[in-house]
């Protein structure tokens, strides 16, 4: 058995309380096929439980009385562990993909970076689209403010503006999320 640490804190039970854990004056209880048994002692329903040879849990704690049932524990936090798995196995996580630029970016790369970021919105991706202006090209801000509307015609109909152009710094920033169909 691992030793904890000397300043750790004790471990905290999460879960249902079983079996000996129970604290309350009486439950109702639910027996191994489902059936209800009514509202009877803690001592009886550990001793029922016994003798199926199963484990008290307490499904409800905060039901007046709380409800218990009789079932194999260890089994049921196995099957909930497999239910959750399952939900987190369904779960879509949305990245975000950056597209960055210059305002003299030529026509050939505008459309290769414009292609990328169709293909990121239609696999559900955000897509954050960068324009970065360096030295004089500060003076000339309407020309990328141009090329991300270009690029605001080429997406349409697969994804929408999140938010506008703005500029952060020396960079135009946009973003734009996937349409749900």
């Amino acid at each position: 058995m691992a030793r904890r640490p000397h300043n750790a804190p004790p471990q905290r039970d999460t879960g249902p309380r079983v079996n000996d854990r129970i604290r309350s004056d009486s439950v109702r209880l639910i027996g191994a096929e489902g059936e209800n048994l009514g509202v009877v002692t803690p001592e009886r329903a550990m001793d029922l439980a016994a003798e199926a040879d199963l484990d008290l849990v307490e499904i409800s704690p905060n039901a007046d009385p709380p409800v218990c049932k009789i079932m194999d524990f260890g089994k049921f936090k196995y099957e909930t562990q497999k239910r959750e798995a399952e939900a987190r196995k369904k779960q879509k996580t949305i990245e975000i993909k950056e597209i960055k630029m210059r305002p003299g970016t030529d026509n050939h790369d505008f459309e290769r970076k414009v292609t990328d970021a169709k293909k990121f919105l239609e696999n559900g991706d955000k897509v954050k689209v960068t324009l970065r202006f360096r030295g004089r090209e500060m003076a000339h801000q309407n020309l990328g403010r141009e090329m991300l509307e270009k690029v605001v015609d080429e997406i349409e109909g697969i994804g929408k503006i999140e938010s506008m152009p703005r500029m952060e710094g020396r960079q135009m920033v946009m973003m734009i999320n996937p349409v749900t169909k």
